[in-house]
């Protein structure tokens, strides 16, 4: 049974699953809501799901790559896989149809896009970054959906979104070398001309932090958290040009610090 384990990348899964409850508590609203202990449970099947599918399309590379995973070392067939998926996205649908018609949609709309992801766009360099910045944006809204607030969620995604494709194209730049069989942003307008509109990305992200306080939705606690978040961004947009690695681990961190921040934003309103 260890390798139907593994091969949802658990830990993963349950990260995503948090960012519910930072959704929930950036609401000022209380994790001890079944609907959010649902939509933690439906976030969760959607990225196991995911998860699998990921194996599930990159199975010949992961042959030399990482061979050691469920579906090259043989312990799961590739078409056991697709079922397995499968059944995650079918439990996450039903358990999402008692939070409510809304998430419900929002659901089928982020298996749809991880499904285009993992065998269209992940290849295709830029709309692949979209469409996993996207997916992040949409777990926001989804949690803002379980409480039909959707103004300051969207604030917040928006933000994540950018940062989130900023380091997408700042780790394309990085993995440049071996991406091969990738045709990647960095690859179609060189190494610079990437790095530059992935600092745009971060700059659009930093001046977005703001909105929160500047209308009321969060109070000086929150600024002050926002403010070293977007400092790390800043460094991370000038370091990246020297090296793309300590960039995108610096937008790491800054992107770690944002949701904390979201998190004091909504305890401290």
């Amino acid at each position: 049974m260890k390798e139907w384990f593994q091969i949802i990348r658990p830990l993963n899964a349950v990260m995503s699953g948090v960012s519910v409850l930072i959704v929930t508590l950036s609401l000022g609203r209380s994790l001890l809501n079944i609907l959010v202990v649902l939509g933690f449970i439906v976030t969760f099947l959607t990225t196991a799901g995911g998860n699998v599918l990921n194996d599930y399309f990159d199975r010949e590379v992961d042959i030399i790559n990482h061979p050691e995973r469920p579906i090259p070392s043989g312990k799961i067939s590739p078409s056991k896989a697709l079922i397995y998926a499968g059944v995650l996205f079918s439990i996450s649908l039903f358990v999402a149809i008692f939070i409510g018609l809304v998430p419900f949609l929002i659901d089928i709309l982020a298996i749809f896009l991880l499904y285009i992801y993992e065998s269209k766009t992940k290849n295709i360099g830029i709309y692949g970054n979209i469409t996993i910045s996207f997916l992040l944006l949409m777990l926001f809204i989804f949690t803002g959906s379980i409480f039909n607030k959707y103004e300051l969620p969207l604030i917040l995604g928006s933000m994540a979104f950018f940062a989130t494709l900023g380091r997408e194209i700042t780790k394309d730049v990085e993995d440049m070398a071996g991406d091969f069989n990738r045709k990647t942003l960095p690859k179609k307008i060189g190494k610079g001309n990437a790095l530059l509109i992935a600092s745009i990305f971060y700059l659009i992200g930093i001046l977005i932090s703001s909105i929160p306080y500047v209308f009321h939705y969060f109070g000086l606690y929150y600024i002050i958290a926002v403010a070293v978040a977007d400092i790390i961004f800043i460094y991370a947009a000038i370091i990246q040009f020297k090296s793309p690695h300590k960039g995108q681990n610096a937008a790491k961190y800054a992107m770690i610090l944002g949701l904390i921040s979201y998190i004091i934003g909504g305890i401290s309103k």
